[in-house]
C-alpha cells in the first residue's frame, strides 16, 4: 500500500494499517505528524530535523520502543527527559525519535514498550537516545496512563 499524502495539509493514509490519520495540530498537539496514532508505525520522511520532509528513503519505520529524550541542562534528574517513540527504518535502519502526540494511543504505546523489553533494539547513548528498559515500568505507565500497576 502507497503512503499516500495529502499536500494542502499534511493528512494521509497509514501504510501500514490503512487508517486515514490527520496532520491537524488540534488533534495531535505536534506540528510534523509522521507517525499514525493507531498503530504507531511512521514513514522515513525526514533526513536532518523534523518537518523537513528531505530524506530520499521514503520507506516505513516501525516503532521500536520508547525512550526519553536526553537533556543537556546542569540541573534535571536522569528522568526528566520528554517521552519519545523511537522508529526504526525498515529499508535504512536509520533511528528517529518522534513526539509522542496527544491522540495516540496509549495501549499501543504499552505494548511498543512491552515488546522492546524482550526484543531490545540496541539503541544506546551515542545517538541522544536513552531506551526505556524494565527498570523504568512504573515511569512509563505514570506517563502514559497517569497510574501505576503492579508488573
Amino acid at each position: 500500500m502507497k503512503h499516500y499524502v495529502d499536500d494542502t495539509k499534511g493528512d494521509f493514509r497509514c501504510s501500514n494499517c490503512g487508517y486515514w490519520v490527520t496532520a491537524n495540530r488540534e488533534y495531535s498537539g505536534v506540528n510534523n505528524r509522521n507517525h499514525c496514532p493507531y498503530c504507531l508505525w511512521s514513514k522515513h520522511l525526514d533526513l536532518f530535523q523534523a518537518g523537513d520532509r528531505l530524506s530520499a528513503c521514503k520507506s516505513v519505520m516501525q516503532p521500536v520502543g520508547l525512550a526519553l529524550k536526553i537533556v543537556h541542562k546542569k540541573y534535571h534528574s536522569p528522568h526528566s527527559g520528554e517521552m519519545m517513540l523511537v522508529h526504526r527504518c525498515i529499508e535504512c535502519g536509520k533511528l528517529s525519535l518522534n513526539r509522542i502526540a496527544a491522540d495516540d494511543d496509549d495501549q499501543t504505546l504499552w505494548i511498543v514498550y512491552q515488546q522492546s523489553l524482550s526484543h531490545p533494539a540496541g539503541i544506546d547513548r551515542a545517538v541522544n537516545i536513552l531506551m526505556l528498559g524494565e527498570s523504568d515500568w512504573d515511569l512509563v505507565k505514570m506517563r502514559l496512563m497517569g497510574t501505576f500497576v503492579e508488573q
